[in-house]
C-alpha cells in the first residue's frame, strides 16, 4: 500500500510542477516598415465625369419630301458641306421653273411699262397728253419693277429650297446612325431629324463638385496651403471604368460661377485631346484633378493599406514593438501611394510586409535593409591545408 501512495504523491508533484511553468512567448515576426514624413504632394480631387463632344450638330430636313438616297456611311468621319441625303427634288424643281417663268413675264411687263413712260415724257412736255396719263404710266412702270423684284426674291427662295434637297453636313465630325431611310417622308415644318454629327477630337469631360469643397479649395489657395503652378493651369487625368488610365492629360477650361440650386454643386469642364478616339461621348470616367500642391502632406504605399467601407486601415509598430491596427482616412491615389487625410502623424512606422500574417498585438521585429548599404558578402570557410 505504501508504494502505491508514494507513486501517487510523485505524480501529483510532477503535475503541480508542470502547471506552474509559463507558456513560451510568441516569436517576433520580421517586417519591413516605412516612416511617415511630411512632404510636398499633389492636391488631388477625385470626381466622376461624363465625356461630351466639343460640338454636336443635328441634321434636320429643311424641305418636305421623300428621301431618295443616303449618301454617307454611318459612323464615319465626314467634312463640312459633304452631301448626306438626297430628297426627291422634282416637285421643287417644277416650282422653281414656274417661278422663273413668272419672273420672265414680269420683266417683259416692266420693260413695256418703261417704254410707255419714255414715249409719254416728250408728249407731256408738248401738252399732247395730260399730266394725269403720264403719272399713271409712271406708276404702272414702278409697279412692274416692284413685281419683278418680288418674283426675283421668290426665285431665290425657290432656288434655296431646291438646294436643300441635297442635305449637307453643317460641320466636320463623325456622323451617327441615320434616323430616316430611303422612301421616308421628311417634313420641313416638323424639322425631321435625319442624323447627328459629333466632333470628338478633342472632347469635353464635365464634372460637378460640391460647392462647399470648391469654397474649401479657394480658401486653401488664398491661405497659401495649396500652391498653384505659375501658369495656373489645373491638370486632369482620367481613369476608365475598367481601371486603366487614359494616357493624355487634360486641363480645366471652364468653372461655373453659380451653384446649381437643386444639387448644390458647381459645374467644371476639362478639355482632352482625343487623337485615337478612345474617349467616347456619353462615357463615364473617373477624373483626378490636380489642383496645385500641398506642402505638408502624408502618403503611404498602396500595399500597406487594407480598404474598408469607411476608408482604410494600416498596421503600425507601437511603443512596445507590437503591431497595432490604425484606421485612416484616404484621399486620392497618386503614383502608387495613398494620400492620407487623417489617422497618421509624422514619425509613425507603417508596416509594409507580411501583412497576411500580422494580427493586432503581435510582436514584430523591424528588418529594414539600411538605406544606401549593401549586405556584407558571406566569407567562405578556409580550406584544409591537406592535413
Amino acid at each position: 500500500m505504501k508504494p502505491i501512495l508514494a507513486g501517487l504523491a510523485a505524480c501529483l508533484l510532477l503535475t503541480a510542477c508542470s502547471s506552474s511553468e509559463e507558456p513560451p512567448a510568441p516569436q517576433a515576426l520580421p517586417v519591413k516598415t516605412i516612416t511617415v514624413a511630411r512632404q510636398t504632394i499633389p492636391n488631388v480631387i477625385e470626381l466622376p465625369g461624363r465625356v461630351e463632344p466639343v460640338r454636336t450638330a443635328e441634321v434636320r430636313a429643311r424641305v418636305t419630301g421623300i428621301v431618295q438616297e443616303r449618301l454617307y456611311e454611318e459612323g464615319t468621319d465626314i467634312r463640312a458641306g459633304q452631301p448626306l441625303f438626297r430628297i426627291d427634288p422634282r416637285e421643287l424643281r417644277a416650282s422653281y421653273a414656274q417661278t422663273r417663268a413668272a419672273l420672265t413675264r414680269a420683266q417683259a411687263t416692266a420693260a413695256n411699262a418703261r417704254a410707255v413712260v419714255n414715249r409719254y415724257r416728250p408728249l407731256v412736255e408738248e401738252n399732247a397728253i395730260s399730266g394725269q396719263e403720264y403719272d399713271a404710266a409712271l406708276a404702272a412702270a414702278r409697279e412692274a419693277e416692284a413685281n419683278v423684284a418680288q418674283i426675283r426674291a421668290q426665285l431665290d427662295a425657290s432656288s434655296l429650297q431646291l438646294g436643300y434637297t441635297t442635305v449637307r453636313a453643317p460641320i466636320s465630325g463623325r456622323a451617327g446612325r441615320a434616323q430616316v431611310t430611303e422612301g421616308a417622308l421628311v417634313s420641313q415644318t416638323e424639322g425631321t431629324l435625319m442624323t447627328r454629327i459629333e466632333q470628338i477630337s478633342p472632347v469635353y469631360v464635365n464634372f460637378a463638385q460640391a460647392a462647399s469643397e470648391v469654397l474649401k479649395l479657394r480658401r486653401a489657395i488664398a491661405g497659401g496651403e495649396v500652391q498653384l503652378g505659375d501658369d495656373d493651369r489645373i491638370e486632369v487625368r482620367l481613369t476608365f471604368s475598367d481601371g486603366t488610365e487614359y494616357p493624355v492629360p487634360g486641363y480645366i477650361d471652364f468653372l461655373a460661377f453659380s451653384v446649381d440650386q437643386q444639387t448644390g454643386t458647381v459645374q467644371l469642364r476639362a478639355e482632352f485631346p482625343n487623337p485615337d478616339r478612345l474617349l467616347l461621348p456619353g462615357e463615364f470616367v473617373r477624373a483626378q484633378i490636380y489642383a496645385g500642391q500641398i506642402d505638408n502632406g502624408l502618403t503611404v504605399p498602396q500595399r500597406a493599406v487594407s480598404l474598408t467601407e469607411d476608408g482604410g486601415t494600416v498596421y503600425v509598430v507601437d511603443g512596445q514593438g507590437q503591431a497595432a491596427m490604425r484606421p485612416i482616412k484616404l484621399g486620392a491615389m497618386v503614383d502608387g501611394a495613398w494620400i492620407v487625410e487623417s489617422g497618421l502623424k509624422p514619425g509613425d512606422r507603417v508596416i509594409v510586409s507580411n501583412l497576411q500574417k500580422i494580427r493586432p498585438g503581435a510582436p514584430v521585429q523591424i528588418a529594414n535593409t539600411p538605406t544606401g548599404r549593401k549586405p556584407a558578402a558571406k566569407q567562405s570557410a578556409p580550406t584544409s591545408g591537406g592535413e
